[in-house]
Parts: structure tokens; sequence; C-alpha cells
């Protein structure tokens, strides 16, 4: 099983979900992360998501910040996108059905909370990165749930 978590510019919401399903699921799946647009390719996270990530135990500090490609619709077997914009930006990449059936919006996964969009901590605080991860690893975990059965 191959997995990837997109946000805009892959350096707060999806390097923080890779992170946490890295350790919430056993070596054999890939998990990776990527980005919209490519205005923060090859660097690291935020200092903010990787001191957040720390603080939980979990090193995110050597990830690099990457642009979606078309091969990831064919080398990923889940796609999680962190909001409607990033969804819609990811599923007009799609050439397919089947590339379509890939991809979906990150919290749909928790099924009561539909929709539902993982907030982008950018411009916020310490604050809105931690509750952005608390967010993140009950998703994760909803995801690792629904793998498993």
């Amino acid at each position: 099983m191959k997995i990837l978590m997109v946000c805009l510019g892959n350096i707060c919401r999806s390097p923080l979900a890779e992170g946490i399903m890295k350790t919430k699921l056993p070596e054999d799946y890939m998990v990776d992360s990527a980005g919209t647009i490519s205005l923060h390719e090859g660097e690291h996270p935020d200092k903010r998501a990787v001191k957040t990530a720390a603080n939980h135990d979990i090193d995110i500090s050597q990830q690099r910040s990457r642009p979606i490609t078309r091969k990831d619709f064919e080398v990923f077997d889940k796609i999680y996108c962190m909001d409607i914009d990033v969804l819609d930006d990811v599923v007009s990449k799609t050439k397919n059905e089947e590339e379509r059936q890939k991809v979906s919006l990150f919290l749909e996964v928790m099924g009561d909370r539909k929709n539902t969009e993982v907030p982008d901590p950018y411009w916020g605080d310490m604050k809105n990165f931690e509750a952005v991860f608390q967010l993140l690893d009950k998703g994760c975990e909803a995801i690792k749930n629904q793998l498993s059965k």
C-alpha cells in the first residue's frame, strides 16, 4: 500500500501527516507527501512543523518539499488532500476515473466530519500547529483503522 499526503506547499500539513502516518503503519507501507505548488520545492518542512512533530517524538526534519507529479497517480494507491482547494487541484490533474478514485479529502475518513478541511497553520503560531497535529493524528488513526479492515 502506497499513501500520498498532499497540501498546498508541502511544508506544514502534509509533512506532519506523512510523519504521523509512518509511525502508525508497518514498514511495508510507503508514505510520502507532496504539494500542489512548487514554491517550496527542495525545502525542509516549516520549523514550527518540525518542532511540533519533535514534541511528539516524530522526526520530519529530513523531509523535502516536492510538487505532486503525474507519476504519483500511477505509484500511489491512496492520495489524501488536506483541503477542498488542494483536492480540486489534485483531481484536475487526474486523467481517468481510476486515478480519480484514489483521491479523497483527508478528513472524509472520519465519517462525521465529511468535507471538513485541515486548516493551514502557516500563518498561525505554535498553538495552530499543535491543533493541526492533533487533527492529523486522529485522521491518520482513522486511516490506519480503515486500512486494517
